[in-house]
């Protein structure tokens, strides 16, 4: 059985999409984020970074002690190994995935979370930060645009854990005010993806939690170590 800590947020959602997807048997062990449960002595030993995702894996496959996985990437990389799912084992179908896997938790993720803190969350409105972030995400959604006029998927004709890493974070398109029409091909890659079961299941889990209204000082502490007139 596998524990997996998580929240309902985007690099959330990518591992439990994989976990649906594979099959696999796990447990939920939910992360509030707002009252600061990743600051915990507990969580911080489980994830040094103390944000979300982790998992523990009590059944490696090695039968040994049980394996303590941090960081969404690793953490579908070893779901990929483990399961024998969409991960190619060949040397270059591999090479591709795990470029465009890099490229989302390098570029795509970090990008669309402070166009998102900065547009949608950030008490204080700066004009440059919000330009400057949506500038970037256009062209990270230029660059997948682009790829997926060339593949049926993120990384060639397979679906992958690289698609599985993107698509939470496409799935925010409205909110963060991207014209998803402009990206013909994310938007046919977008729209094919979300009739998957398992994809739907995943990014179901926890919908119920999501917090409403307005955040109180200490919960922005939490979130996003900021004071109300401190940013990130």
């Amino acid at each position: 059985m596998i524990e997996f800590f998580t929240a309902p947020a985007p690099n959330g959602w990518k591992v439990a999409i994989m976990l649906e997807e594979c099959g696999l048997a796990y447990e939920p062990r939910w992360v509030n984020l707002a009252a600061g449960d990743q600051h915990t002595e507990e969580y911080l030993a489980i994830n040094p970074n103390g944000r979300i995702p982790a998992i523990i894996d009590h059944a490696p496959g090695d039968g040994g002690e049980p394996v303590t996985v941090f960081e969404s990437g690793a953490v579908l990389l070893y779901l990929g190994e483990k399961s024998g799912q969409f991960l190619p084992t060949d040397l270059r179908g591999m090479s591709r995935v795990r470029q465009w896997l890099f490229w989302q938790v390098g570029h795509l993720g970090p990008t669309l979370g402070q166009h998102g803190h900065f547009h949608l969350y950030a008490e204080e409105k700066l004009p440059y930060a919000i330009e400057r972030f949506h500038r970037e995400t256009l062209r990270v959604y230029a660059v997948m645009d682009r790829q997926l006029g060339q593949e049926e998927h993120i990384a060639g004709p397979d679906y992958t854990v690289a698609d599985m890493a993107c698509f939470p974070w496409v799935r925010t398109w409205k909110a963060q005010g991207v014209p998803l029409d402009e990206f013909p091909h994310v938007k046919r890659w977008y729209d094919t993806l979300k009739a998957r079961e398992g994809l739907r299941r995943g990014v179901a889990l926890g919908s119920d939690m999501r917090r409403q209204g307005e955040m109180s000082e200490e919960e922005r502490r939490n979130l996003f170590g900021t004071g109300k007139a401190k940013l990130l």
